[in-house]
């Protein structure tokens, strides 16, 4: 019988790791109503873990709340991958064919993860992205089904310093398995963005609490991605060092200054701060941040004019005022990402911009797993009144009869015993009625009818 599935999914930030579960119906209908939060403080720095006991814990806890909202066990879940030192490295690999056979997904499958095998100082290999083929020194977007004596493939190799991975793993370990690895930024690029965006030529910001990833896209193709070292909590500690408050409150006044980039800021107080000194601050980080945004078109080798857009993601991204001003930097349009459109997420409190990385890999997790595969175990109770119940009785000659429809009445103490006993028993209070003179005739005659005759009479 088919069943509901159920997908789960994990991203760990800086600031806060993020858990749900995703139920996918018999009809392919997948849906989110259930999300957990936990915050961290510099246990995880710059998306990579440091503290691996708390992270540890607060994972474990995050398990829990979920396997309580659904009444099951969670036995594995999908886990992002992101952080500081992640990065693409680009490289190609050149590999002469048989011309009379011709090309598979099995023979382009082996040729990339040979290019995978490429040892690279001091990162490890986390994927494989191929960006362009040439067949025979053809270009084209896909050789499967062709023929050619050789193949060159251009590829994007997606690295990471070992200790992201590593860490990952220590964290994971004794509690529930992880069922894959999914690097977030490649995910949330298949989900996010438009074919014709690809197409055209785009930039992928998220704007993290401590970092921000760039992924650019041409041709439809991935071309470069990095992370840099900022996010929205470099504006947040600027306030705190800056005005002397505390990181708390500079985050709330950072959140309740009405587009603190304008030029024109009004001169309010927030909890004791000065807008307008706080909008001094904010504007300084933000315009560094998006200086370096600006500054990865020219690493990609593209340029703006080969650019169509920008699509902008992350809880960084909800600066008031930041879209504006990444437009009139850039000189490129911006547009707000928004979650998966096959994803349907009724609940408006996690229906929010900065869980569209979770939900990214909610999306295509439920799109990918086999139907009759599921992360979480339901729990299943047995019903003691149906195990309570007899279903034979045996009859006195022998044979089995189903009584399962009938309950012998149990019986009862206090009944009362039948009409007919209490009858039989004489009663103290009644008089003897009185014989009429014909029934003491009657009753003397039978008296001596019954003495016994002389023995003279007898011998007569």
């Amino acid at each position: 019988m088919t069943k509901t599935q159920y997908i789960v999914a994990l991203e760990i930030g800086s600031s806060k790791i993020v858990g749900a579960i995703a139920e996918k119906s018999p009809s392919g209908y997948v849906q989110v109503n259930h999300l957990e939060v936990e915050k961290l403080i510099n246990s995880v720095r710059h998306g990579c873990v440091q503290n691996v006991e708390n992270t540890k814990g607060a994972i474990n806890s995050i398990i829990k709340k979920l396997e309580n909202r659904v009444d099951g066990t969670i036995d594995e879940v999908f886990v992002g991958l992101s952080g500081r030192s992640l990065h693409s490295e680009p490289t190609e690999v050149n590999h002469n064919l048989d011309a009379t056979v011709t090309i598979t997904r099995d023979v382009l499958q082996s040729i990339v993860q040979e290019a995978g095998k490429d040892p690279i100082k001091n990162y490890d290999t986390i994927e494989v992205v191929p960006r362009t083929y040439f067949v025979d020194k053809n270009e084209t977007k896909s050789p499967i089904g062709q023929y050619g004596s050789n193949i060159n493939i251009k590829l994007n190799l997606i690295v990471a310093k070992p200790n992201l991975r590593l860490n990952l793993d220590r964290v994971m370990s004794g509690s529930t398995r992880v069922k894959d690895y999914m690097v977030t930024p490649l995910v949330v690029a298949d989900e996010i963005l438009e074919p014709s965006e690809k197409s055209l030529g785009c930039m992928l910001v998220d704007v993290g609490a401590e970092t921000t990833t760039v992924s650019v896209y041409k041709d439809g193709s991935l071309v470069y991605l990095t992370t840099l070292p900022l996010g929205g909590r470099n504006i947040t500690r600027d306030i705190t060092l800056g005005l002397n408050v505390l990181e708390d409150t500079a985050e709330r006044v950072k959140k309740n200054i009405s587009n603190p980039l304008d030029k024109k800021v009004d001169s309010i107080s927030i909890e004791g701060v000065s807008s307008v000194d706080a909008a001094n601050y904010i504007v300084a980080r933000t315009g560094e941040i998006i200086a370096n945004i600006k500054q990865q078109i020219q690493y990609a080798g593209v340029k703006p004019v080969d650019l169509h857009n920008i699509v902008l993601i992350g809880g960084g991204a909800q600066l008031q005022g930041i879209a504006r001003r990444i437009e009139d930097e850039i000189k490129l349009k911006v547009r707000m990402g928004s979650y998966p459109s096959d994803l349907n997420i009724l609940d408006h409190n996690i229906n929010r911009m900065e869980y569209i990385q979770l939900f990214s890999l909610l999306s295509k997790a439920a799109r990918e797993t086999p139907f009759n595969q599921s992360c979480v175990r339901l729990n299943t109770y047995n019903d003691p009144i149906a195990e309570a119940q007899p279903t034979s009785y045996p009859r006195n000659d022998g044979n089995d009869y189903d009584y399962s429809h009938f309950r012998p009445e149990e019986p009862n103490p206090a009944r009362k015993a039948p009409r007919q006993e209490e009858e039989s028993q004489p009663s103290r209070t009644k008089k003897p009625r009185k014989l009429s003179w014909l029934e003491r005739y009657k009753s003397k005659f039978d008296r001596l009818l019954s003495e016994p005759e002389d023995e003279e009479e007898n011998d007569f």
